[in-house]
């Protein structure tokens, strides 16, 4: 018989009820606690969903300690991961907090979390869920790329491939904020001249005359500057009119329901994405090769072939940072106290040389994002497959 992974004695029947209790309570108080709170309805559903799927393989301990998992959906809503990472905090103690899937949930529950002194490791993509690196935002980790890596990527593509002239159209949200400053930052120097830019909100039902007004100029390439499912609603206006250029996204439709929804609309889409996307086809000095194929092999076993998401892989990137920094913090105190928080938060600073499906992450004071070059690459969608581009 165990409780929570824990073997109890053979001479369970002999102890005084008291000892028992106090056993039990030993065993609580080891116990990790870790709060997950995913977008796995509303807009961003398609990034959440695969998340979730990949807890669900997570292991039940990390360095010997039982890990407890809170799985919370906050429904793509600000308002809603905010309310339920007080929860996590208030009500179940949690040691630190892994969520949301999109920019703007993440930056409320680093608010919450920031304030209790509770790390947070979030997965959704815009660098202000860590910039800048004061009050709330010191407890706050984030491994997708950060827009300014991410982009250049995308316009040294541009650049390589003939295109001079790039219009862009970017969701209202901090997601679209950060990488539309990215692109009006740094285009100039790749040669790349912005023919137009366009906005559209995440709960848009059209966007028919941002896009007449950007194919207007006839450029050479659009960038669609989104996630999920509203990325889908500009590329989908692009097909309908014929337009013939080049199409960009963001990482933040890199899964495996954007191809499905797409279907020969996004056909000969790129975008820049974390390696594990196409793991099989990366040259085998790659470092992130075989954590990606670990990790691919591991999800699509559990749910079917190519059903890896770049949303799931971050699942999977979170627990990889866990299995490095909880040992180092377990050295200073045991989870369920502020001091074990602290120590957690300083030991993910401290992470160096972490390889995951992601990249590889060396942590700072200031850069609490740690990701360099190795954790982009530029894929293309071919025949509904995401294909390393060249």
């Amino acid at each position: 018989m165990k409780i929570r992974g824990f073997p109890l004695p053979a001479n369970l029947t002999r102890l005084s009820a008291g000892l028992l209790l106090s056993l039990l309570a030993g065993i609580a108080q080891a116990e990790l606690t870790v709060g997950v709170i995913l977008s796995t309805t509303g807009p961003a559903a398609s990034l959440g969903q695969p998340s979730d799927n990949t807890v669900k393989l997570w292991p039940d301990s990390i360095a010997g300690e039982n890990m407890r998992v809170i799985v919370l959906n906050d429904a793509s809503d600000p308002t809603e991961a905010s309310r339920l990472a007080s929860k996590l905090i208030n009500e179940e103690n949690v040691d630190v907090i892994v969520g949301s899937s999109v920019t703007p949930p993440s930056i409320a529950i680093v608010e919450v979390a920031g304030a209790a002194g509770t790390p947070v490791i979030a997965l959704g993509g815009g660098n202000a869920i860590i910039e800048p690196q004061e009050g709330a935002r010191t407890w706050a980790f984030k491994m997708p790329a950060p827009e300014k890596l991410s982009v250049q990527r995308t316009l040294e593509h541009m650049a390589a491939n003939g295109v001079k002239t790039a219009g862009a159209i970017a969701v209202t949200t901090s997601y679209g904020n950060g990488f539309l400053n990215a692109f009006n930052e740094q285009a100039d120097a790749h040669g790349v001249k912005i023919s137009g830019v366009e906005r559209y909100g995440p709960q848009d039902l059209g966007v028919t005359a941002q896009i007449v007004r950007l194919m207007a100029s006839n450029p050479d390439a659009i960038y669609i500057l989104s996630f999920g499912t509203p990325a889908f609603l500009p590329q989908a206006e692009l097909a309908k009119r014929g337009y013939k250029g080049k199409i960009y996204q963001t990482h933040g439709v890199a899964n495996a329901d954007f191809l499905r929804v797409g279907g020969k609309d996004v056909e000969g889409t790129y975008l820049s994405v974390a390696p594990v996307l196409v793991a099989e086809q990366l040259p085998d000095d790659d470092p992130t090769k075989r954590a990606g194929m670990e990790y691919v092999s591991k999800y699509e076993g559990a749910y079917g072939p190519g059903t890896r998401s770049l949303f799931g892989s971050t699942s999977w990137t979170a627990l990889n940072w866990l299995q490095e920094a909880v040992p180092v913090a377990l050295e200073k105190a045991k989870p369920g106290t502020p001091e074990f928080r602290s120590a957690l938060r300083d030991a993910l600073e401290n992470m160096k040389e972490v390889v995951s499906p992601e990249g590889v992450f060396n942590m700072t004071k200031d850069n609490h994002n740690g990701i360099d070059s190795r954790g982009q690459v530029v894929v293309k969608i071919e025949d509904g497959k995401w294909k390393l581009a060249q």
